[in-house]
């Protein structure tokens, strides 16, 4: 077992000035295909967490994972769980994708003018250098007992429904930043469920990792779950990057 400083990653576990985005070439349409551009910008976010002496680099070479302890203070972590209590409503899926047990969180999509969620966006793309206009609307979720998120990716296959949606509004989901906003009593953990790695939550960490391969072509090893909660609550901001400016509707 791999103890980190954080105690709570371990290995074998059975699972099922100018951004550096700015700086990348054009992209291709293709989702699912090698794109110099994103390996460009997974390599400058990478190498600026990794010259953070705060920050943590996790596990092996399959997946570009980065843990940042107390990103956020207990002031902050309370705030933001009352938030997404006050928003929560149940956890969808994209049309089509999965049946509706595979995820039954509660979420919400955090106000994007709130100071504090301002704050908390900001000093996600300061740590990483990636550009806000990349960043997708920042959400909230909340996990009581039972209720999970089961294995997934968050990048967008091509041959979904819904990606020439998303191609018309960024393109590809590149990096994910998850905020842990308190301690779970049992459970919980976000599980990499090819590389036999978990991560518990604790109060103020944020997780961040890259859903590309080296080449720039979504990484397989990226799969992940939120195991079920067995006893208390958990709460997690996830802030998502696509590899070009978000728009919430097309142009």
């Amino acid at each position: 077992m791999t103890l980190w400083p954080l105690r709570a990653l371990f290995g074998g576990r059975k699972a099922p000035s100018t951004p550096e985005s700015a700086l990348a070439p054009p992209v291709p349409d293709d989702a699912d295909q090698p794109a110099p551009a994103r390996a460009q910008a997974a390599r400058q976010v990478g190498a600026k967490l990794g010259r953070n002496p705060l920050v943590e680099r996790l596990g092996d070479t399959r997946l570009n994972l980065f843990l940042r302890p107390d990103f956020a203070s207990p002031d902050e972590c309370a705030r933001l769980c009352a938030m997404i209590d006050a928003g929560a409503q149940p956890s969808v899926l994209f049309a089509g994708t999965q049946a509706p047990e595979y995820r039954t969180s509660h979420s919400c999509h955090m106000d994007a003018d709130d100071p504090l969620v301002r704050v908390i966006t900001a000093r996600i793309c300061a740590l990483t250098g990636m550009d806000p206009r990349h960043a997708e609307m920042i959400q909230g979720q909340r996990y009581t007992p039972g209720q999970e998120y089961r294995a997934h990716w968050d990048y967008f296959p091509q041959n979904d429904t819904y990606w020439p949606h998303m191609r018309d509004t960024g393109g590809q989901r590149t990096w994910t930043a998850m905020l842990y906003c308190n301690p779970v009593e049992a459970g919980g953990e976000t599980q990499f469920v090819t590389t036999g790695l978990a991560v518990v939550p604790m109060a103020g960490a944020l997780l961040v990792w890259n859903n590309m391969g080296p080449d720039g072509a979504p990484n397989i090893d990226s799969a992940h779950s939120a195991a079920p909660v067995t006893a208390g609550r958990k709460y997690v901001l996830t802030l998502w990057f696509r590899e070009r400016p978000w728009l919430e509707k097309p142009a």
